[in-house]
Order: C-alpha cells, then sequence, then structure tokens
C-alpha cells in the first residue's frame, strides 16, 4: 500500500495529480490512498490513479487502516507536523523532502507546484512528468454545454474580484448572446445571488454546485471566468479556454501550464501577497471590467497579460 499525505483542498489536489500518477506507475500492483477532504473523491476517481481517498481533515492522525504501509508519501509539505503524520505508520519507505529526520531533496522556493512535487520524486528515482495533469471526461454530462462560465468565489477574499465587476461582465456576454452561468461553492450562495441580481436578465445560476457537476459544467464550458482557484485549476485539467484573475499568489508557481488556452490577468507589480488575507489583493483588483471583456474576445489565446494589454511570456 502506498499512503500519500495531502490534506488540503480542490487545487492542491489537482496540481499533484503528475505525481500522483507517477507513484502509480512506479508501484502500479500496490494500492495508492490519497489522505485528504473525502469530498475529493469525485476528482480522485477522474485522475484516474487513486484507488481511495482516506479522509483526512488536516494534519491529523490517520485511520488505523493506514499502519504500516510499503510507501509512505508527503505531498502535503516539508514540515514536522506532516512528517509526524506520516512517520506515526511506521513506513517501510519515506518519500519526501528532506529535514525533519527525513531524507530527500531539499524543499525549494523557485519552482511551479505541479514541478515541485515531481521534481521531489525524480530525486527519489521516481520518473515523473509535470505535464500529466489533464483530468478524464466526467461522466455526468453538462447542464449547460457550450455555456461561459463565471466563478466568482474563493476560499479568501485577498483573491476575490469584486462581485459587481463580475455581474457587469455577465451581463455584458449575455447581451452578447451568449449563455452565462453563474456557480458557486458552500457557503456562496449570497455571493451568486449578488453577481445574478447585478447582472439582470439572460444570466442564470448553477446553483449550490457540487463537485461532479461543477466538474461537467467546466468540462463542457466554451469559456471559464473566474479567479486564481480550483475552479481555474479544474479549467487547465479539462483544457477549457479560461481567463483567470491572479492576485496574491505568484502567476509562475500557480498559473496555467504553458502552451494551454488560458489567459492571466494581473498587475504583479501590485502583488502584497497576503493569500489568505480579507481583502483583495491590489494585482487583482488593479484588473478592470474591459480587461476581462478584452480577453474574452480571444478564445484559445494564452499567456500572462499585465493589465493594460502588455502581454509577458512564461
Amino acid at each position: 500500500m502506498i499512503i500519500v499525505l495531502r490534506a488540503l483542498k480542490l487545487g492542491d489536489f489537482l496540481v499533484a495529480v503528475p505525481a500522483l500518477r507517477a507513484l502509480k506507475r512506479h508501484w502500479p500492483n500496490r494500492e495508492l490512498h490519497y489522505a485528504g477532504p473525502a469530498w475529493l473523491t469525485p476528482l480522485a476517481e477522474l485522475a484516474g490513479c487513486v484507488d481511495e481517498v482516506l479522509p483526512t481533515p488536516g494534519l491529523q492522525p490517520l485511520p488505523p487502516k493506514a499502519f504500516r504501509p510499503h510507501v509512505a508519501v508527503n505531498l502535503h509539505g516539508a514540515g514536522p507536523e506532516s512528517n509526524r503524520v506520516l512517520d506515526a505508520l511506521e513506513p517501510e519507505i519515506r518519500i519526501g523532502h528532506s529535514g525533519h529526520g527525513w531524507d530527500g531533496p531539499p524543499w525549494r522556493d523557485d519552482l511551479h507546484e505541479r514541478e515541485r512535487w515531481c521534481e521531489m520524486l525524480i530525486a527519489h528515482g521516481i520518473p515523473a512528468d509535470a505535464n500529466d495533469f489533464r483530468l478524464q471526461v466526467p461522466p455526468l454530462p453538462s447542464r449547460h454545454p457550450g455555456a461561459v462560465v463565471i466563478h466568482p468565489g474563493a476560499a479568501f477574499g485577498s483573491k476575490r474580484w469584486p462581485p459587481e465587476r463580475f455581474a457587469q461582465v455577465a451581463a455584458e456576454l449575455a447581451r452578447e448572446g451568449q449563455e452565462v452561468v453563474i456557480t458557486g461553492g458552500p457557503g456562496e450562495d449570497g455571493l451568486v445571488r449578488e453577481v445574478l441580481a447585478g447582472a439582470g436578465h439572460g444570466v442564470c445560476s448553477a446553483g449550490r454546485t457540487s463537485l461532479p457537476e461543477l466538474c461537467a459544467l467546466i468540462a463542457g464550458a466554451s469559456l471559464v471566468i473566474c479567479g486564481d482557484t480550483g475552479t481555474a485549476h479544474l479549467g487547465y485539467a479539462f483544457a477549457t479556454p479560461s481567463v483567470v484573475l491572479f492576485g496574491p499568489a505568484p502567476v509562475w508557481q500557480w498559473g496555467p501550464p504553458p502552451g494551454s488556452p488560458h489567459i492571466v490577468l494581473t498587475a504583479a507589480e501590485l502583488r502584497r501577497g497576503e493569500t489568505f488575507g480579507d481583502e483583495p489583493d491590489p494585482a487583482l483588483l488593479a484588473v478592470g471590467v474591459e480587461d476581462v471583456l478584452t480577453a474574452c474576445l480571444e478564445p484559445g489565446s494564452q499567456g500572462i497579460r499585465r493589465v493594460g494589454g502588455e502581454r509577458h511570456a512564461r
């Protein structure tokens, strides 16, 4: 058995998919158990490399069934807390970064998250490809095939573009004849209603969207507009063209893969970088409605664009 610890969120799972597939290829006859939130199970099924999700709310002790695995892999971080969770299982082999009693390569801050975990595996002698991140097509069909999906939510205020701006974008796209669907996750009902009220006639809501429904919507959409959230990473995973608004997080670390149909809008020079803050980052607020609408007119384009129109290669 292989136990992989990454008790984090949606986007964190998706950037780890290349590493998870590499582990499964390396040990094809061993079951791979992913220690993370139980609600990620539908996504793990689409990744095609996870045999079971072990419900793990944060860095809590793992269940008895995880005890004494052949391999324990730390994809959660490089700190003592995550190492201790896995050390308690008494694994035969430990794979992670160096430090706190573990062997491995040193932690590097200059890598994209997809590349970080693949480089770590490569250092342990396990071949890995950071570009192996695409998900299988969801079995659930989209209720709005070809729609423009707008996801205004984010886990933290620093990543939330103002809802009135999302509403203006939605209203303009609807006036141009696009079917526009607003999505929201748990606790975002009020935000979705606010965007709908501001957008007016011609814009609909998918309601409180479950993870399988969100996957179906994103996979079947013509365009996704959102902040730097798990929904953005779903767009990358399904190769759905997207316009992604970046604020506190650096694009080089969390942005879309090169050669893909995604446009990133940001004002990186204004970035405050407080990822878990309550207020929108200045780099995000500098993105205007016209910036987004202009990017929407270029389906299939790619690149990182500073607001004001200057394009930067990755």
